[in-house]
């Protein structure tokens, strides 16, 4: 199993923006092979925070996750480039 955990901050122009294109990756996602889990929250304090929490079955699934259209399209050219702030850790298990 493969974690990753990963905190974003948008402007808050950009929060409603940036809910959208993660609801659109979630649900893309949750149809890859090898996804066990892959969750979007927002902070009811501070709407423009978002977490992910990611579950992988093994590095093979999230190297195709990494590899995928919709995650160059909506990861890397859209979250990525509207982003303030990103912390991001993966983990494993113990």
């Amino acid at each position: 199993m493969v974690i990753q955990s990963i905190h974003y901050e948008f402007a808050p122009e950009d929060a409603e923006q940036a809910a959208g294109i993660f609801k659109e990756l979630r649900d893309l996602a949750r149809e890859e092979p090898g996804v066990v889990r892959f969750d979007v929250a927002r902070s009811k304090s501070r709407p423009n925070v978002f977490a992910l929490w990611e579950e992988y079955r093994d590095e093979a699934a999230l190297k195709t996750h990494l590899e995928s259209a919709h995650f160059e399209r909506l990861a890397i050219n859209g979250i990525r480039r509207l982003a303030k702030d990103r912390l991001g850790e993966t983990v494993y298990p113990l």
